[in-house]
């Protein structure tokens, strides 16, 4: 199979805000499914200060070829200024899971 599979973790300010990024990710087909992890603290620094803010990850299953437009999706439609978006290989999984996401984002068309 050559389609190279990425796991993006983003967090967000509160559920309905990663909610809403989901939903878009998934309805463009960017992604073919993105888990809502509540009830993370992140602490962080940002204008020289220690922060320490409620988050909710999200987990976003997508292929390579679809990160770079996920990733500006993301920076179009989150509220920060500086959104966490990391994608990690995934390096194993479920031959018909993996599959099922190829075909929720269209892979074949986008590693053309």
């Amino acid at each position: 199979m050559s389609t190279h599979y990425r796991l993006i973790l983003c967090t967000c300010p509160d559920q309905n805000t990663a909610l809403r990024l989901a939903e878009a990710l998934v309805e463009e087909r960017l992604a073919a499914c993105a888990s809502l992890v509540p009830g993370l603290t992140s602490v962080y620094r940002w204008d020289g200060r220690i922060q320490h803010d409620s988050e909710v990850l999200l987990l976003i299953k997508s292929v390579e070829a679809c990160v770079e437009p996920l990733t500006e999706r993301l920076r179009q439609l989150h509220p920060y200024d500086v959104p966490e978006i990391i994608a990690l290989p995934i390096v194993s999984g479920s031959s018909d899971y993996l599959n099922w996401v190829s075909e929720c984002v269209n892979a074949v068309e986008r590693d053309s």
